[in-house]
């Protein structure tokens, strides 16, 4: 029972050393090395696999510690009362001699430390992934990596052993139960210690689960042709061309840099899987990092209003009373723009405007995309997505975000799932992660929403565009949050006066000589023959022109009406500007009317005596005209609003009752429990 019971903890280590005591183990450090060469497989006795009929139950779930307790007390009180192949497990476990002719004791063991060793790939695998692009990092490997710690050496590299098949997606789902102990090490190694480390077994969910280990487990790794390699290519030229362009012209102005040169890849390939078979909204907030070249690159900002608010701009004309400002830091404002897709349709991308205390519009993107999803009657919630771009120390240290998150799922605040992507420099402000968090990311706390987390190493490019996909396909079916932890580094520190060797001398000194991502990616197309050296000189002299050509005109530019402000705020008021005055009064026959409503119950509906008492009291009030208190001066307000056709949201603790009972808004009945709303 205890070994059950522990078979996810340190206790399961325990009981595997002690069932394999006379096994030959390999020590940890080279059994690391299993999936890094390649063996031709030796002839040995292949194990006879069970009838799939017989395996229908999956050790694997995420209650198989209590679900094999129970097994083990059925078989004690009666053998028979389990599956052939259980029998003969449970058998061999206490020592008793296996009787079944399909499968011998000694394979179902192995199968059982084989499916440990899988089971701790799909946990602890992203631990051992290649994350971070500085090569800095120093992480411990958990045992449970080790083929030794489940008995296997180098002599059991080819040898075949029983998987089976299991109720589970991913390759042990495929038609295979006898693999080599080398091939189902390469796939393990190949799904989640490469350059995207995945987190997902947290999630309770076996439909999800599931879902994830098909996308992950693939035996064929993702790949790009050379057209869409060409588009990430220019895509990724622009970004950084954007960015050397700035420093060029205006050294000393805060730009907040993308200097890790990730973004464009994963907007290109978060857009266009958002946006594959609709045409929508997405809602934007960015962290600092990149966010002038997001204005001009995703958002699709004019060129020449980025550089004429960079050089100082000019006020607006024939616009009395504008409230404008620009400040030290251009992104402030936000903007909007309605972008074509490859697809021929059209999305509208909405930057929200935020204070330099980034995290604090969170909850204003999910007010904005919910609103959007009301009023486009987008009940599926489907073609209006909300995408937060975060930092690693705020994402990690700010309550707003965590309280943003808990919002998600709740049925009046949910908006189908958010995207959020943390731009991990690795040194949040200007704080290693040691002294910044006590947990192992700065996403761990994505957790507690059984939010999919996909770390990815920002050198690798290609890694980016497929985990922002898999992340907005996963959004698009599930409607539930996702995080996406781009791993990067800040060239210039935290902006660009910025000296970062004052804090981290031994990271900025690799930095100094670590190629970009545009390099590196560079290489690698002209390495693969998809792409010349001529098509790159064509992309970079294009890219190159074009700026150019908008500097020139932003001497030009005269800011038009709002630039920062959507085609649906053009009523907007500015605090400079006198706000229009209305009759805000209501014919005493329609107060009556929807005095009444508000001060009745359903029939049969037993409220709290108290409430009942107020309501009573409102109804005379009613009657009468006279004594009417703020509590039911405010539900008439809201209720004449309704009668209007305006759509009235209340949000709060104090929507249902108010603090001092004075609202009572929602009515709970006594015995039932059910809510009423007039």
């Amino acid at each position: 029972m205890v070994w059950f019971r522990a078979a996810g903890s340190s206790l399961a280590k325990l009981a595997i050393r002690r069932t394999l005591s006379q096994s030959r183990v390999l020590p940890s450090s080279h059994a690391r090395c299993f999936h890094s060469t390649s063996l031709k497989s030796n002839a040995v006795p292949i194990p006879r696999p069970v009838p799939l009929s017989k395996l229908t139950d999956s050790f694997l779930d995420g209650t198989s510690s209590v679900y094999l307790e129970e097994l083990q007390r059925a078989w004690e009180a009666d053998p028979n009362s389990v599956d052939e192949s259980w029998d003969n497990f449970f058998r061999n476990f206490v020592g008793q001699a296996a009787t079944s002719p399909g499968i011998s004791g000694q394979t179902i063991q192995e199968s059982m430390r084989l499916l440990l060793l899988v089971r701790a790939y799909q946990v602890n695998g992203h631990m051992k992934a290649k994350l971070d692009p500085l090569g800095l990092e120093e992480r411990e490997i958990p045992e449970d990596l080790t083929p030794g710690l489940y008995g296997f050496s180098e002599a059991d590299l080819d040898r075949e052993f029983f998987l089976g098949v299991w109720r589970m997606s991913g390759f042990l789902s495929e038609n295979r139960p006898v693999q080599t102990l080398r091939a189902i090490l390469s796939r393990l190694e190949q799904a989640y210690c490469g350059t995207i480390g995945y987190e997902y077994m947290h999630i309770a969910d076996r439909d999800k689960c599931n879902w994830l280990r098909d996308k992950i487990e693939t035996p064929t790794p993702r790949q790009y042709n050379s057209e869409r390699r060409v588009v990430i290519y220019d895509r990724l030229t622009w970004s950084t061309q954007f960015e050397n362009f700035l420093a060029t012209k205006w050294t000393t102005a805060k730009r907040f840099g993308l200097e890790a040169r990730v973004f464009d890849p994963w907007d290109e390939g978060d857009v266009r899987q958002g946006c594959g078979s609709w045409s929508g909204e997405h809602c934007y907030r960015y962290a600092s990092q990149g966010s002038a070249q997001r204005f001009g690159d995703v958002v699709r900002k004019p060129l020449r209003q980025i550089f004429s608010e960079f050089s100082g701009g000019t006020r607006p004309v024939d616009e009395v009373g504008l409230y404008t400002g620009t400040g030290d830091v251009k992104y402030h404002l936000g903007t909007s723009y309605d972008r074509p897709t490859r697809g021929g349709k059209h999305l509208h991308l909405s930057l929200l405007a935020n204070p330099s205390h980034l995290e604090a519009v969170d909850p204003v993107v999910m007010g904005k995309t919910r609103a959007k999803q009301y009023y486009t009657k987008d009940g599926e919630r489907t073609k209006n997505m909300g995408i937060l771009i975060h930092g690693d120390g705020s994402f990690a240290g700010q309550g707003v975000v965590y309280e943003t998150l808990h919002l998600s799922a709740l049925p009046n605040y949910c908006t189908g799932g958010t995207v959020h992507i943390v731009v991990n420099n690795q040194v949040a402000f200007t704080t290693d992660p040691r002294a910044g968090r006590s947990s192992q990311y700065c996403t761990d706390v994505a957790k507690a929403l059984d939010a999919p987390i996909f770390h990815v190493n920002a050198d690798d490019i290609e890694a980016v565009v497929h985990a922002c996909e898999l992340a907005a396909e996963w959004r698009q079916t599930f409607h539930s949050d996702v995080v996406v932890d781009l791993v990067c580094y800040r060239r210039f520190g935290h902006n660009e006066i910025d000296e970062p060797s004052f804090t981290q001398p031994k990271m900025y000194k690799v930095i100094r000589s670590h190629p970009s991502s545009l390099q590196i990616y560079q290489e690698k197309l002209v390495e693969s023959g998809q792409v010349t050296k001529e098509d790159i000189d064509k992309i970079q002299k294009k890219v190159s022109s074009i700026l150019n050509e908008e500097f020139e005109a932003s001497k030009e530019y005269i800011p038009q009406k709002r630039d920062w402000l959507a085609s649906h705020w053009t009523g907007f008021k500015s605090p400079e500007q006198i706000s229009r005055i209305r009759n805000t009064g209501v014919k005493p026959e329609i107060l009556k009317n929807v005095g009444k409503a508000i001060s009745t119950f359903p029939e049969n509906f037993k409220p709290h005596r108290g409430v009942k008492r107020v309501y009573e009291q409102r109804a005379q009030m009613i009657e009468s005209g006279e004594g009417i208190d703020w509590g039911l001066g405010e539900a008439l307000a809201f209720a004449t609003l309704v009668v209007e056709g305006n759509h009235v949201r209340l949000s709060g603790q104090d929507v249902e009752r108010g603090t001092f009972s004075h609202r009572h808004s929602v009515l709970h009945d006594q015995e039932t429990g059910e809510e009423y709303c007039p």
